[in-house]
């Protein structure tokens, strides 16, 4: 294999590798400072990050406000209190070596107070910020202001373009590369487009050399491309080493630091992510952000699966098809189906799905009573994690709400990120985000036999190219 030459990110020669900022803890100071340590750029989450006590114990993160404002208060202090935690933990555990970047979600429920809080208190420990999840023009101006590098994650290369045009012309500087993460193969949320078809996969290659070309036209030929999504054997990108189509190059992997011993997911996930399969990692648009997603399918994927097909159209007065009447709710609330619909919805009904929940879309789905409950109350509980949210329908701004009726297909995202990494037995009713690639480790012979590398293991491995 070509050689893995060292590469200029973010002020300083680094090995070209780069730890993805999994957020809600799961990208923490612990595992990023190791990467860090090893050489590499690490990246720990600005999203939902852990806080400790005098003691180092981890603060949950329990909101106490009685409105949805009140708490997103609650939300903000915590993502600052945090965000600096885990830099000053990332910082002193890679002792000088590789870079420390931060990762933050655009999207998330006040992104920009959170990015400025935290940059504030580290002065000096963060390198660079890497953000994606929408379209963050203003990542830039931010970087900018407190002298790191910024690395915008897109998934085309129009959405760079528009990035470019709108603002980031005006501090190419601060542009320490850019993230391309393939939204058929990154875990997490996905940059699909509506032109684009979530069946059909395109080339990764064909992709990066039309984002480095428009990248050479605009004068950006020596700022490096981050390949995320994908990524497992060095060996099999051979191709792109040293391509003028593809120009300076690194490689971010977010599904395989998950299985080292600095990882802070609990034993039963590691665990877990030894037996899947081909396809246990698919792509939903479950999420309350409206963006695809991709999660290891279990419980939690398998009841909003099955939730959303128990669904059918309404109409609140008899019109055309929708002539058939029906009661929903305790007092039973007429409204009109067709007559096979009807048919359907008490057929759900006798099976103990019995509570009709309306749908910003004119459709009813069927849940039990306590799902429903659960539903409810997850939406009451609301603190504002996103900027947007379909579930709860809370929206940042004056009117703090989308103007939209809140959408029970969803779930809370707060409430099952959190649950997830700090719960140890609870994975099968949370939702655990993964790539693609994951179902790999149960046949690479490196993790056979259960063995779980530590962080420097698994980069030296990298390096040979596996």
């Amino acid at each position: 294999m070509k050689p893995l030459n060292p590469i200029l990110l973010s002020g300083k020669e680094v090995l070209p590798l780069i730890e993805g900022g999994k957020g809600i803890a799961v990208s923490s100071g612990q595992s990023s400072g190791a990467w860090a340590a090893a050489g590499g750029v690490a990246t720990f989450s600005g999203v939902n990050a852990d806080s400790f006590d005098d003691d180092g114990n981890i603060i949950p993160q329990v909101y106490h406000g009685r409105t949805r404002r009140d708490r997103h208060e609650e939300l903000v202090a915590y993502g600052i209190r945090g965000g600096i935690a885990q830099a000053q933990i990332a910082h002193e555990l890679a002792g000088g070596d590789g870079r420390i970047h931060m990762n933050v979600l655009w999207e998330m429920g006040g992104a920009e107070r959170i990015l400025h809080g935290v940059l504030e208190g580290t002065k000096g420990l963060i390198h660079g910020i890497t953000c994606g999840a929408g379209m963050p023009y203003r990542i830039a101006q931010i970087a900018a202001d407190y002298k790191v590098h910024y690395y915008p994650i897109i998934s085309s290369a129009r959405a760079f373009r528009a990035l470019w045009k709108r603002a980031y012309y005006k501090f190419s500087e601060w542009l320490g590369g850019v993230v391309y993460e393939d939204p058929w193969l990154a875990g997490g949320h996905n940059g699909l487009s509506n032109v684009e078809d979530p069946l059909k996969p395109e080339d990764p290659y064909l992709r990066v050399a039309d984002l480095r070309k428009l990248m050479n036209e605009i004068g950006l030929d020596k700022v490096p491309i981050i390949m995320a999504g994908g990524v497992w054997h060095i060996d099999e990108w051979e191709h792109w080493l040293d391509n003028p189509e593809i120009g300076p190059i690194a490689f971010q992997f977010g599904t395989r630091p998950l299985l080292t011993k600095e990882s802070p997911i609990s034993d039963a996930w590691k665990k877990k992510l030894g037996t899947l399969k081909k396809g246990d990692v698919f792509l939903n648009k479950f999420s309350p952000t409206g963006f695809w997603s991709s999660a290891v399918r279990n419980e939690f994927l398998d009841e909003l699966k099955a939730r959303s097909e128990r669904q059918v159209a309404f109409s609140h007065e008899a019109v055309g098809a929708h002539d058939t009447a029906f009661g929903i709710g305790a007092r039973k609330r007429e409204v009109f189906l067709t007559a096979e619909d009807k048919a359907r919805a008490e057929a759900w009904v006798a099976e103990g799905y019995t509570e009709g929940l309306k749908t910003p879309d004119s459709t009813l789905i069927f849940v039990t009573p306590e799902k429903m409950a659960e539903i409810r109350k997850d939406q009451i509980d609301c603190m504002g994690c996103l900027s947007q949210c379909k579930f709860s329908n809370w929206a940042e701004g004056e009117k703090g709400n989308t103007g939209r009726k809140a959408d029970p297909r969803s779930f809370c995202i707060q409430k099952t990120l959190q649950d997830v990494i700090h719960s140890e037995a609870n994975i099968e009713n949370n939702l655990m985000f993964a790539g693609h690639g994951a179902y790999r480790f149960a046949s690479d012979p490196f993790y056979a036999n259960g063995f779980i590398p530590t962080v420097k293991q698994l980069v030296e491995r990298i390096m040979t190219g596996k």
